[in-house]
């Protein structure tokens, strides 16, 4: 019986990656190397959107236990991108990056070009060294704010000067199966012969609240109350916010968040290692674990976190979330092969957050090879 579970799981999860390739031709591989690849977010929804993945280079270094474990084949470089020479890499498809947050977040001074976390430059100096196709660069919203207009503006001469046409907008992650707000600052360049074809993923028709999400997540532990809690966390979540090294161990952010998850029934004082059990009360506000709060981010059950609970949930809560990343990842791939982005209202992506058993539990996507 295991084994005809584990083999149903396996075929489901290959319906899945069949699913989403829908509408792009299997004829052309494309590479692309991730900077600041982080807990895998982004990686993971670009390959699920069809990029293979060259190399992922990140500096923490339980990130790169994570990114090892889960895709044992990638080349995963531990290293800080400041001193990475990207010339390896000449020519590669699409260069992607999500550089450091605290210069342009809200949460910090915002320093921008001022603040020696400040990563752009470097990002600019890779993609000279590894002239790509197409380039992903992620950030906070923060830095779509008048603040910074004139860093924005130099950002995109200086692409421009290295053979780019760029756009950047406010995605926001809700749009796209993820059930929380949280929007990220994105810009897109490709060479003047491809971006004409480049269109940005259009927002799905419904969304998804957090109660479907992880209501067997939630009830795994047997706590009676977990059918009438999915119903008051049938909402869209706030911000997940993963902090930093520097600031304490794991919870779901300020007080205004607090108060927000508080509203969904929710505690947001901490992270749990475990769901409710039977003996919690029916009418309280459980504690999220990290695999739950990874499910909101959408990552599948299969993609494991290394390291304590605070390390692995700072993994989780700073990441991209994946199925966003595949959205722009299939108009960025299809306009590299001068293709309009196939049309979707997004029912593939809500059916992966509302059938756990096809997307979370039947294990990670194909390796890159069968995108080919």
């Amino acid at each position: 019986m295991a084994r005809q579970r584990k083999v149903l799981a396996s075929l489901k999860a290959e319906e899945v990656c069949e699913e989403g390739r829908a509408g792009l031709s299997n004829s052309m591989t494309h590479h692309v190397i991730e900077f600041c690849a982080g807990g895998g977010g982004q990686a993971l929804g670009l390959e699920m959107a069809g990029f293979e993945c060259e190399a992922a280079v990140e500096i923490d270094p339980d990130c790169c236990t994570t990114l090892r474990a889960n895709r044992p084949w990638w080349d995963v470089r531990n290293d800080d991108m400041r001193n990475v020479d990207a010339a390896r890499w000449k020519g590669v498809d699409l260069f992607a990056a999500g550089v450091p947050c605290p210069p342009f977040s809200v949460a910090g001074k915002q320093l921008g070009s001022s603040d020696d976390r400040d990563m752009f430059p470097d990002a600019l100096r890779l993609i000279e060294e590894c002239s790509p196709s197409a380039v992903l660069l992620e950030n906070v919203p923060g830095f779509a704010s008048s603040k910074f207009d004139d860093y924005r503006k130099k950002l995109l001469r200086r692409l421009e000067k290295l053979g780019y046409q760029a756009d950047w907008k406010v995605v926001q992650a809700a749009d796209f199966g993820v059930p929380q707000l949280r929007p990220r600052f994105l810009l897109v360049a490709l060479r003047p012969q491809t971006f004409d074809y480049f269109q940005w993923p259009t927002a799905f028709d419904r969304k998804t609240g957090v109660g479907p999400t992880i209501g067997d997540l939630m009830s795994a532990g047997g706590w009676r109350g977990a059918t009438q809690w999915i119903e008051k966390a049938n909402r869209i979540a706030p911000t997940v916010v993963g902090g930093s090294k520097k600031h304490g161990g794991p919870d779901l952010g300020p007080t205004r968040a607090k108060k927000q998850w508080r509203e969904m029934h929710v505690d947001g004082l901490g992270i749990a290692d475990q769901p409710p059990n039977s003996d919690f009360n029916p009418n309280g506000h459980p504690k999220l674990t990290v695999r739950m709060v990874a499910r909101i981010q959408s990552f599948p059950d299969g993609w494991q976190f290394s390291g304590k609970k605070t390390a692995a949930y700072r993994q989780v809560g700073n990441a991209f979330p994946p199925l966003v990343a595949k959205a722009i990842g299939r108009s960025i791939r299809s306009a590299l092969r001068m293709q309009r982005a196939p049309s979707n209202n997004g029912d593939e992506q809500l059916r992966l957050l509302e059938e756990p058993a096809v997307y979370y539990s039947s294990g990670q996507p194909l390796k890159p090879h069968h995108f080919m």
